[in-house]
C-alpha cells in the first residue's frame, strides 16, 4: 500500500511539476523580453519557491544571502535542484556544465534566465567564462558557481577547482561561501534522494526527489570575503575552508 501511494502521490506531483516548467519556458520565452531587470527576478524567484513548494521542498535559509553585485557565490554542489534553491534565495546568475544547456526544458530554461555555460573539459572555453564573469561582475551582477565541478552526494567537500576564481581576482569582487543541504523532514537525517550522481539520469535524481514525501532544502550562507591580494588558488583554498565550516552542524550553547 506504502509504495503504491507514493508511486500515485510522485505521479501526481510529476504532472504539476511538469506544468510549472512548461509554464517557465513559456514566461521566459514570452514574458521575459518584455520586463525589466527587477521583474524578471521577482518572476525567477517565484516560479523558483513554487517549484520547491510543488516538490514539498521546505526552504530554510540562514545567514544573509547577498541581494546585489558584485558578488561572487560559492556553493557546494549535489542535484541540479541546487540551482532552484539559489534562484529562491538571491538574483543570481549561474554558470553551469555545458550539459545542462542540452537537458529537456530544464535547458531552454536555464538559458533564457542568462546561465553562462562552460565545457569543462576545455581550457581554452574555461577561459572565455571567466572573461564573461569577470565583465558580469564589473557590470554588478551576482554570479554563483559550483567550483567542486560536479555532484556529490554532499557527505563530504570535493576539490575546488580555482579557475573560475580568477573571475573574482581580476574583477575585485567579494566571494560569498554557501552551503547546501537537503533533509528528510521525517527522520531529520541528510537525504541522498535528491543526488544527482555517478550513473543516475537526470529522470532518476527526479523520481526519487518525488517518491520524498516532505525534504528539507537547508541553505547556510556565510560572510563575503574580499580578494585582498590572494590568487584564485588560495582564494579556492580559503573559501572551500569556509563551505566546509558552514556545513558543519552548529555548535551547542556554553551552560
Amino acid at each position: 500500500m506504502t509504495h503504491r501511494f507514493n508511486t500515485a502521490q510522485a505521479t501526481w506531483k510529476l504532472v504539476r511539476v511538469g506544468s510549472h516548467l512548461a509554464l517557465g519556458w513559456w514566461t521566459v520565452k514570452r514574458i521575459f523580453p518584455r520586463l525589466d531587470w527587477h521583474q524578471k527576478q521577482q518572476q525567477k524567484q517565484a516560479w523558483a519557491l513554487t517549484l520547491l513548494a510543488l516538490l514539498a521542498i521546505k526552504l530554510e535559509v540562514s545567514g544573509e544571502p547577498a541581494q546585489r553585485g558584485p558578488v561572487l557565490l560559492v556553493a557546494n554542489h549535489i542535484s541540479w535542484l541546487d540551482i532552484v534553491v539559489l534562484m529562491a534565495t538571491c538574483p543570481c546568475r549561474f554558470v553551469a556544465k555545458a550539459e545542462v544547456s542540452h537537458w529537456p526544458l530544464l535547458g531552454t530554461l536555464a538559458t533564457g534566465l542568462g546561465t553562462l555555460f562552460v565545457t569543462r573539459e576545455s581550457p581554452r572555453d574555461a577561459v572565455r567564462v571567466v572573461h564573461q564573469m569577470a565583465e558580469h561582475l564589473q557590470a554588478g551582477d551576482l554570479l554563483a558557481i559550483f567550483p567542486e565541478g560536479t555532484t556529490s552526494q554532499g557527505t563530504q567537500l570535493l576539490p575546488f577547482h580555482a579557475n573560475l576564481f580568477q573571475a573574482a581576482v581580476s574583477a575585485g569582487a567579494p566571494v560569498q561561501p554557501v552551503a547546501l543541504q537537503f533533509i528528510d523532514a521525517a527522520s531529520g537525517e541528510p537525504s541522498l534522494a535528491p543526488c544527482y550522481i555517478n550513473d543516475d539520469s537526470l529522470l532518476q535524481s527526479i523520481w526519487r526527489t518525488l517518491t520524498v514525501p516532505t525534504l528539507c532544502a537547508a541553505v547556510r550562507f556565510g560572510e563575503p570575503q574580499n580578494v585582498l591580494g590572494r590568487d584564485r588558488r588560495a582564494l579556492a583554498r580559503d573559501v572551500r575552508g569556509a563551505v566546509d565550516a558552514l556545513r558543519q552542524p552548529a555548535a551547542a550553547p556554553l551552560i
